[in-house]
């Protein structure tokens, strides 16, 4: 038999179980899902628990199928698609802009031990403050359009993609920097075929936070003062008190967050094709 026939026939037997395992994962989080809504229709449902019991629970976590029925006719009515579009827009450009200048600085700073050495107290002392509060701030000087938000949701990402990045660079192995420079790597060729492989592990791995983070910028700002995003139709169903309507915006939230997340992933899985796998729970 052909060694390459042969090479694609193990691959296809070591895939089948690994597809095998993603649907297992899949049906137990289905389940998972499942069991979580069951539990939280039955705590406030007069029929299966107290009504006084049910009214308090409801009160405060709301009912399962009021949520979902909020859900539904915000997207068939397409109320839900311009506030959605706003999130989603000042997510996007938090996430990509304090993505690169986390990257980019992190790699500055990585590569320099003075200027390192000099932004250090700098860095310890923004990194302790609690960057929500920066929000008025931000609204007083961008006004409480994107902008705003996107400052607050960069002020979020950057400090994650920076740390990740800056602590990659120096995990770089000594003696691999070492044998690369005799045999004549210039300063470009070692960011590019040293620092930057070594980097990328560690930003993909922000990146899965940062998207978290991006929401958090944009909905806070939101919450602050607009008249757009969902952020603005939770704040408003606060305000009487429709604790439905509250959890509608936050599945809807987590929802995106959670695809946004999965694109960072199929990302990740495509550039970084030269990564071992590792190893995957096989008792389950």
């Amino acid at each position: 038999m052909p060694k390459a026939s042969a090479n694609r026939i193990a691959r296809d037997r070591n895939a089948a179980p690994r597809v095998s395992l993603r649907w297992r994962l899949g049906v137990y989080h289905l389940l998972l899902l499942g069991l979580v809504f069951l539990v939280w229709y039955g705590l406030t449902e007069p029929g299966i628990v107290s009504e006084e019991f049910a009214k308090k629970m409801a009160f405060f976590f709301g009912r399962p199928l009021k949520v979902l029925v909020v859900v539904w006719e915000w997207f068939t009515g397409g109320k839900i698609y311009v506030h959605l579009m706003y999130t989603l827009w000042e997510t996007l450009l938090a996430f990509a802009i304090g993505s690169v200048l986390g990257l980019l600085i992190g790699l500055w700073l990585a590569l320099s031990p003075m200027a390192s050495a000099l932004a250090d107290p700098y860095i310890k002392a923004m990194t302790a403050m609690p960057r929500v509060i920066l929000a008025p701030i931000f609204a007083v000087w961008f006004g409480l359009g994107v902008l705003s938000k996107v400052a607050l949701g960069v002020t979020l990402v950057f400090f994650i993609v920076f740390f990740n990045v800056y602590q990659g660079v120096k995990e770089v192995s000594p003696v691999v920097l070492a044998n690369a420079r005799m045999l004549g790597a210039t300063p470009r060729q070692l960011l590019r075929h040293i620092y930057l492989p070594s980097a990328t592990s560690w930003v993909f791995s922000s990146l899965h936070t940062s998207v978290g983070m991006a929401f958090v910028g944009a909905v806070v700002g939101e919450y602050l003062g607009s008249a757009r995003g969902v952020g603005y139709l939770i704040l408003q169903a606060e305000g009487v008190f429709d604790i439905n309507t509250v959890f509608a915006g936050i599945v809807v939230l987590t929802a995106f967050a959670l695809l946004l997340d999965w694109l960072v992933t199929h990302i990740e899985a495509r550039l970084l094709v030269w990564r071992p796998k590792t190893a995957e729970t096989e008792a389950l």
